[in-house]
């Protein structure tokens, strides 16, 4: 992530980090409880709902390159089980470690004129913007990766009835008799058949009843 000079030292995952200085072997911890950001999670399936509570543990580290963030970010997530789409709730621990960059410091800690000659690398780094850095891009990564991709609301969640949509959990016992269709086809002829035999036995009562007339 190449630097943008753009982060606003208000937002809540904007950490300063002029404490540490460039001191190799300097040590900061920090604890911090924010609201969760929009979209924090697995879309449509499994996340963090936004405004939701998350505390986050850091533990910052002045090395010659930057400076190595390592944390753990716990919150309650929110989905649906996926077996029987009932609503769900399940909580969440990522951990995460990320080294911010100088940015004029190249990945060996020398200092370089220039930083971001090479865009590629820049992509795949995480850079220090006037001593701050911003904890989002990171978060996200995380919890997504701490998050189940087929959330259950328990791991023998027998799901749903495949032929009525009924919560088996709710019924242990539910079932339906199973019909071979080939034995229905035979049943509807059997019933066509019965239906015939009546129209015929209808159709001879009124020639008997024209003779006793008669």
């Amino acid at each position: 992530m190449a630097p943008n000079a753009r982060l606003d030292h208000r937002n809540p995952l904007v950490f300063d980090t002029h404490e540490l200085g460039r001191r190799p072997g300097a040590l900061l911890r920090l604890t911090r409880s924010i609201e969760a950001p929009k979209d924090l999670g697995i879309q449509g399936v499994v996340g963090v709902p936004e405004g939701a509570p998350v505390e986050l543990d850091l533990r910052l580290e002045s090395v010659m390159e930057g400076v190595l963030v390592t944390g753990t970010a716990r919150a309650q997530a929110e989905g649906e089980c996926v077996r029987c789409l009932e609503p769900l709730q399940l909580d969440v621990e990522a951990d995460f470690q990320e080294l911010f960059t100088y940015p004029d410091a190249d990945d060996r800690g020398r200092v370089i004129a220039e930083p971001g000659d090479d865009a590629e690398d820049d992509e795949d780094r995480f850079f220090l913007e006037d001593g701050l850095f911003d904890l989002e891009p990171l978060l996200r990564d995380a919890v997504v990766l701490a998050l189940p991709m087929q959330p259950v609301c328990q791991e023998d969640c027998p799901g749903l009835c495949a032929a009525c949509g009924a919560r088996l959990a709710d019924d242990p016992d539910h079932h339906h008799d199973a019909v071979d269709i080939r034995w229905a086809a035979l049943q509807g002829l059997a019933g066509t058949m019965q239906d015939g035999e009546k129209d015929e036995m209808s159709g001879a009562e009124p020639g008997v009843d024209e003779k006793q007339e008669k």
